[in-house]
């Protein structure tokens, strides 16, 4: 019945109420389960954004190298692009994970401690009405008692008195006794019985307003509260879903963007930017022509020199020497016709004597080509590629200049304002800084003066294939090269006074055979072990290189070593190191010491 009038609410009986505290607690262990599980949801998505970030940065092009000038290949500035909005895709990651704790962590762990206040009310007004029932009930437990024990009182004194006044021995004073003490009984026994009759009442009545009104309200608000409870881990649920629903369209355009980024490569316009960036400005070279080997090279030197070693049929190279790196060495008084030793004598002789002063020049110059060391105007360079470098130069100093003149501009206007104010500073303090900076702007207008200079000449020059080759020797530093002229043809003063004159159109090279002392038998010029045929004009402006024609043939006397130089002789005064790229080279296999040239 109880029951029936309090319909859907909850149990209202003790022990239902005890089960009722537990489950409202196991509530609010869910939901700080529930808070729990967003808030390393959370530490998930910070990581995950961290991880992408670092990962975006680690890939990103570093300042001054060669990923930095690699960007402008397409492919290149689509994987940086790619990059950027990986970064932003990162940032949405964050923005995740910063609403999951302002919508819902911070929201949750408030309404966590609210949740607890209320129910710890609720529960604590459920007790003090169940005490205030128990206390009734207690109160009406003793009027009942004491209402009976009365009623056993006055039934042992009614009976008492009408023992005593049946007995005839007995006085009519006890009699009267018996009688007035069986009065009091019964009147103590109707007293109790009011008083228990009231307490019974009072009882009913606060059980009925306890079972029907004060828990039913209490167990109405904790069911409100429970309702509610789980009504807001429905909501947060909801706003768990929702807040990566929010980033959904950035985090589509920022794919998007990926997308795009990979659509726009061009590959034709990446092999453009190969060519640019690798174009050497030579000519190809031209049609080879047909060289006959059916009739011998005439030969001026004697039987004796390396020639008459070489099979028929071969390229010979000159054994006359006037090598100018031993013009002080040679020995005047000498006969100039006199014959040289085998050249096996002189390879013995050399592989046991001391290295000479002309051993250490030659590695001096091999390793500085090796080190890949270049002149200041570049001229190391192919022509294109010299001029992007020395433009590259001329924009740097530019760049300077304008900043040193922004720095002037800015003192003037300083020296100005002192000059108009004297309180704010002395005028006479920024002079020392103002002349600096005029002696710095001086002195990059002169350096890019010279590298304009530079580029005027390499692009008022540029080779063309019917350009004759010029010739200039440049083996060392030490000597000062002649004038070259524009029929190959190149005259040098020996030590004595007389020239030896070089003609391209004849295979005869005119050259004074000398003679050295014992102690120079080592600086023998190096054997002879094939031919090359120049495929490019190398200009050989570095110590220890040489200048070459294209389709000029040349002497191979040191094959590459793995550096990417070949060692070349033209005649016995110029010699020197070529590009291996720009030779083409036909090895001599009889030669000693010649390897198959593959």
């Amino acid at each position: 019945m109880v029951e029936e009038k309090m319909g859907t609410c909850w149990s209202q009986t003790k022990d239902q109420f005890d089960n009722l505290e537990k489950h409202t607690q196991w509530g609010i262990e869910f939901v700080e389960r529930y808070t729990k599980f967003v808030k390393e949801r959370s530490e998930i998505e910070i990581n995950y954004a961290k991880q992408i970030r670092n990962l975006s940065k680690k890939y990103q092009p570093k300042k001054n190298s060669r990923e930095e000038e690699e960007n402008k290949f397409t492919s290149c500035r689509a994987f940086l692009s790619t990059l950027n909005e990986l970064n932003d895709y990162a940032g949405q990651h964050e923005v995740i994970a910063e609403n999951l704790t302002s919508q819902i962590i911070a929201e949750l762990t408030r309404y966590i401690q609210e949740l607890k206040q209320e129910r710890k009310s609720h529960f604590h007004d459920g007790r003090k009405a169940q005490q205030h029932i128990e206390n009734s009930w207690k109160q009406l437990e003793s009027s009942k008692r004491r209402f009976e024990r009365d009623c056993k009182e006055a039934d042992r004194a009614q009976q008492y008195f009408e023992k005593m006044d049946a007995d005839i021995n007995v006085t009519k004073a006890d009699v009267e006794k018996a009688r007035q003490q069986a009065q009091l009984r019964h009147q103590m026994a109707a007293d109790s019985k009011g008083e228990y009759s009231v307490y019974l009442q009072k009882f009913n009545k606060e059980q009925n307003e306890h079972y029907y009104t004060l828990i039913p309200h209490i167990f109405q608000k904790i069911q409100e509260m429970e309702e509610k409870r789980i009504e807001r881990v429905g909501e947060s649920m909801k706003t768990f879903a929702e807040v990566d629903r929010q980033v959904l369209p950035i985090v589509g355009k920022c794919l998007d963007g990926m997308t795009k980024a990979a659509e726009s490569i061009e590959p034709k316009t990446d092999s453009k930017q190969v060519i640019e960036c690798f174009k050497s400005g030579f000519e190809p070279p031209g049609d080879v022509e047909f060289e006959d080997y059916s009739q011998a090279m005439k030969r001026t030197v004697s039987e004796s020199s390396l020639s008459n070693s070489r099979g028929e049929g071969k390229p010979e190279k000159p054994s006359s020497k006037a090598k100018g790196k031993l013009w002080p060495f040679m020995k005047k008084n000498k006969s100039p016709k006199q014959q040289k030793e085998p050249l096996s004598h002189r390879l013995n002789e050399f592989m046991t004597s001391k290295p000479k002063m002309h051993c250490f020049r030659s590695l001096k110059r091999g390793l500085s080509l090796k080190l890949g060391s270049g002149p200041e105007d570049f001229s190391h360079l192919p022509p294109e590629q010299r001029r992007k470098k020395l433009q590259a130069k001329i924009d740097d100093l530019n760049k300077e200049i304008q900043k040193e003149m922004d720095q002037k501009d800015a003192l003037t206007k300083m020296k100005d304002v002192y000059v108009k104010n004297p309180q704010m500073g002395d005028p006479a303090s920024v002079d020392p800084r103002l002349a600096e900076i005029s002696q710095n702007i001086e002195k990059l207008r002169l350096e890019a003066q010279k590298f304009e200079g530079w580029l005027a000449e390499v692009e008022g020059r540029l080779p063309t294939r019917s350009e004759p080759p010029r010739r200039q020797s440049e083996l060392y530093e030490t000597q000062n090269s002649t004038p070259v002229n524009n029929n190959c043809a190149q005259d040098r003063e020996s030590p004595d006074g007389s020239y030896t004159e070089e003609q391209s159109s004849e295979t005869q090279i005119k050259v004074p055979n000398t003679e050295f002392d014992d102690e120079f038998d080592d600086e023998e010029p190096l054997p002879t072990i094939g031919t090359c045929k120049a495929l490019y004009p190398f200009e050989g402006h570095n110590e220890g290189t040489i200048t070459v024609a294209e389709g000029e043939m040349l002497y191979v006397i040191e094959e590459d070593k793995g550096d990417g130089w070949t060692r070349v002789r033209r005649n016995e005064d110029d010699e020197g190191y070529v590009p291996t790229s720009y030779v083409e080279v036909y090895l001599d296999t009889n030669a000693k010491g010649a390897m198959t040239y593959i």
